[in-house]
């Protein structure tokens, strides 16, 4: 009875210690979330003046054939399919949930008999595919995704599209929709659509305290207007050349909005998570605390009576 009674309570002081573990990480995880969104916000300005000028200089040159590579539509020989994960476990089915998507994408263009190549953004991602499909390139998207990083991937799916070796590259990412659900998402990044750059808007979450837990406020925002170019303003380039010097980096400006909001999902899928998991421990050490008082009660009990019993031989 006595080592029942300790095994008991050190399974409630392991509990207890994996509580406070899991409490910790969420914390961090909120901290995370936090700074993820400054690092949006402190891009908007840029994005957003960004998004003007490139919409005024398509309105313009809407009476000219331009003609641009990004927005050439070719007959589709190759995808090359690029899939964001996490870096790490331990976030619920985040990483899961992209990998079952990314699947169900690649059995698609297996039946439609299109070959693809694959590039990873995340380690799960790389572990997983890099044994079952054709990786060309894999980088890890850490915690808080920087203009390099996703200067760098850009670059890479720009020459990638512009060399011929793939006619459209599709971005699975995880779109973040609150801190219990995201939805794994696929879009077409190249070509560019002409008419999606004008009125693309754009959605802000805000994570705030509310009633003693973590909360969301959720901002959207309308798309740009374009921006108004005088008739007789004179470009000191050909407003050709301009919008063709801007178009990478609008395209640049997407993945690094992408990478944030797949980091921001995969944060708060681990704030969910460890929640789940402390919230679990809690109530285990109920349960534990509970049956170890009953073994402790009958042992005192059984003690008791054979005092009794001898005192009364």
């Amino acid at each position: 009875m006595g080592a029942n009674i300790r095994e008991l309570r050190d399974r409630v002081t392991s509990v207890k210690n994996t509580r406070k573990i899991t409490s910790a990480m969420r914390l961090v995880a909120a901290a995370k979330v936090r700074r993820a969104q400054d690092a949006v916000l402190k891009t908007r300005p840029f994005s957003e003046t960004l998004q003007k000028v490139l919409g005024g200089l398509i309105v313009r040159l809407k009476r000219d054939n331009f003609e641009s590579p990004l927005f050439a539509e070719r007959a589709v020989s190759k995808v090359l399919l690029v899939v964001m994960t996490g870096d790490r476990g331990l976030c619920g089915g985040y990483n899961t949930f992209a990998i079952k998507k990314a699947e169900a994408r690649i059995r698609e263009l297996k039946a439609a008999g299109i070959p693809f190549d694959m590039v990873t953004i995340g380690r799960k991602g790389t572990q997983y595919f890099s044994k079952r499909q054709n990786v060309v390139k894999s980088y890890a998207i850490g915690n808080a995704p920087t203009a390099a990083q996703a200067t760098e991937i850009s670059e890479n799916l720009l020459a990638t599209f512009l060399s011929g070796e793939a006619d459209r590259v599709e971005l699975l990412y995880t779109r973040f929709t609150s801190l219990i659900a995201s939805e794994p998402s696929i879009r077409t990044m190249l070509p560019l659509s002409p008419t999606g750059i004008e009125s693309e808007g754009d959605e802000i979450f805000l994570m705030t305290s509310k009633d003693g837990g973590f909360a969301v406020e959720k901002k959207s925002n309308a798309p740009p207007a374009p921006q108004v170019f005088p008739k007789d303003m004179i470009f000191e380039q050909d407003p050709e050349q301009i919008l063709s010097a801007i178009l990478p980096l609008y395209f640049n400006g997407q993945i690094l909005r992408q990478m944030q909001e797949s980091v921001a999902s995969e944060l708060a899928a681990r704030m969910t998570a460890m929640q789940s998991a402390s919230d679990n421990a809690k109530d285990l050490i109920t349960d534990l605390s509970r049956q170890m008082n009953r073994s402790r009660q009958a042992a005192i009990t059984q003690e008791i009576a054979e005092i009794v019993a001898g005192a009364n031989a």
